[in-house]
């Protein structure tokens, strides 16, 4: 009789610290983002984690963030439109795609796909064994030639170019789907003549395969080029400075787009606020995580390349810096 009067007072004790402690639980409750990036030799991969990073030493926000790699830029909006990731990287071009519906979201419009600020520029990359004889884009006829994986940015810019050119994949002997990270092997194994890549430079992926085997950049600037530039607001010409890659002296011109970090309009303005606020509060540290990061201008970031509308826990942060209005 004593225990059961002894267990039911401990019962009671115990519910009567649960219903007092549950708010103060709640309220220091961890939330959990995940941010799609990209293949683990690229600048995607390098821009999630540094945000997340920085997210995690936030002493107060009690965000805890992790940042997987992912098949790109594709993949990663398809992610956040699912509800597997919280936040992204993606071309500016597949922004662009993705919110209007047209490319690989073609009929299928994500109108609750938000900005968050844009990052590096990214132009479109071509490197070529030496002994293949490829020099120009039109030399890719009739070579092996590795396109990108699908749902990624690389696949989605060489399907604009081959769109431009009238190229299919038959257009090549062979036409690869490896993803970037197994591309520079691919290259110096002799398993492809070619590889294509968007990204910041310097790169990883770029650097192993040029030690590796001797590789040219290839110049992207034909008229058919020239004509993309024009048509595409997301698109603009650029310039991979000379002596980055051994073997490679010289500027190559070539055209790309912008990376962009993007999320949902259904995500927690508090936790897209602070994610912000991690970053360009700061900022000095978050330009040192990485070379491609090394000119970023954070009003710019802010400000330009972005299609879709800024999500409003983003834009509430850069009203307070006075960036927009």
């Amino acid at each position: 009789m004593k225990r059961h009067a002894l267990s039911a007072a401990f019962t009671g004790t115990l519910l009567s610290v649960a219903m007092f402690a549950s708010p103060a639980i709640a309220q220091d409750k961890e939330q959990f983002i995940t941010i799609g990036t990209g293949g683990q030799t690229g600048v995607y991969y390098v821009v999630g984690q540094s945000i997340c990073r920085l997210v995690n030493r936030l002493d107060d926000a009690n965000i805890k963030c992790n940042a997987p790699s992912t098949g790109g830029s594709v993949a990663n909006i398809n992610g956040i439109k699912s509800g597997e990731l919280d936040m992204g990287v993606a071309q500016s071009d597949v922004q662009y795609q993705a919110y209007n519906g047209t490319g690989n979201f073609e009929g299928d419009a994500f109108k609750d796909l938000r900005a968050v600020f844009r990052v590096h520029g990214e132009p479109l990359t071509l490197l070529a064994r030496a002994d293949s004889g490829i020099e120009t884009l039109d030399d890719l006829k009739g070579k092996r030639v590795n396109i990108g994986n699908p749902g990624s940015g690389q696949r989605n810019t060489m399907q604009v170019v081959m769109d431009a050119k009238g190229w299919t994949m038959d257009t090549f002997s062979l036409a690869s789907q490896l993803d970037a990270a197994e591309q520079a092997s691919a290259l110096s194994d002799n398993n492809i003549d070619a590889m294509v890549y968007v990204v910041g430079h310097p790169n990883g992926s770029i650097q192993e395969a040029t030690t590796t085997v001797d590789a040219r950049l290839i110049p992207l600037n034909d008229k058919d080029i020239q004509g993309i530039v024009s048509e595409y607001p997301y698109y603009s010409a650029s310039v991979i400075p000379g002596g980055l890659y051994k073997g490679n002296p010289d500027d190559v011109e070539t055209f790309g787009v912008a990376a962009t970090f993007v999320t949902t309009a259904k995500a927690d303005e508090e936790v897209i606020y602070q994610t912000v606020k991690a970053v360009f509060d700061n900022f000095d540290r978050f330009k040192r995580l990485h070379p491609a990061f090394e000119n970023l201008v954070a009003e710019d970031m802010a400000t330009q390349g972005l299609s879709a509308p800024l999500h409003k826990g983003a834009a509430r942060y850069y009203r307070e810096r006075g960036w927009i209005e």
